[in-house]
């Protein structure tokens, strides 16, 4: 399978994950090994989405990668609302030990915090978070 039509799938189930109601993690399940994808859904503040888009890319993205964050891919939505304030993104990590060390690592980084109020200089670009782990099913192509 191409590595574009593995994204895309991967992006699929997250999303139909999403809406049937995919919960986090259980804290049972943090013991597991098992590689987490991590689905997270931007929603901008009017007008902030192509700012949010400058911070991933000039910033955002080499740090996650300093602090052991996979990029699976960003997408946003092609028509719609949408289209003008969300951004779409997936992440992977190891285990949920492993993403929760790299979220703390992340978000302490004096880099981050740097980028961050830079980026918000002209006000806050993300009104609101959408968060949800999910691990991919036997079938899935992308184990």
């Amino acid at each position: 399978m191409s590595m574009p039509l593995r994204i895309a799938v991967t992006l699929a189930v997250a999303i139909v994950g999403l809406a049937l109601g995919a919960t986090a993690i259980s804290a049972a399940d943090a013991a597991s090994s098992e590689k987490v994808y991590e689905l997270r859904i931007y929603i901008c503040n009017p007008g902030k989405l192509d700012a949010l888009h400058a911070r991933f890319r000039d910033h955002t993205c080499q740090l996650f990668q300093k602090h052991g964050m996979e990029v699976v891919g960003f997408w946003t939505p092609t028509q719609g609302a949408e289209a003008k304030d969300t951004l779409y993104y997936i992440v992977a990590f190891p285990s949920v030990e492993a993403q929760k060390k790299a979220w703390r690592a992340f978000e302490t980084d004096p880099e981050w915090k740097r980028a961050k109020g830079d980026s918000e200089k002209n006000g806050v670009l993300v009104k609101k978070v959408i968060s949800k782990n999910l691990t991919a099913t036997d079938y899935s192509p992308i184990r």
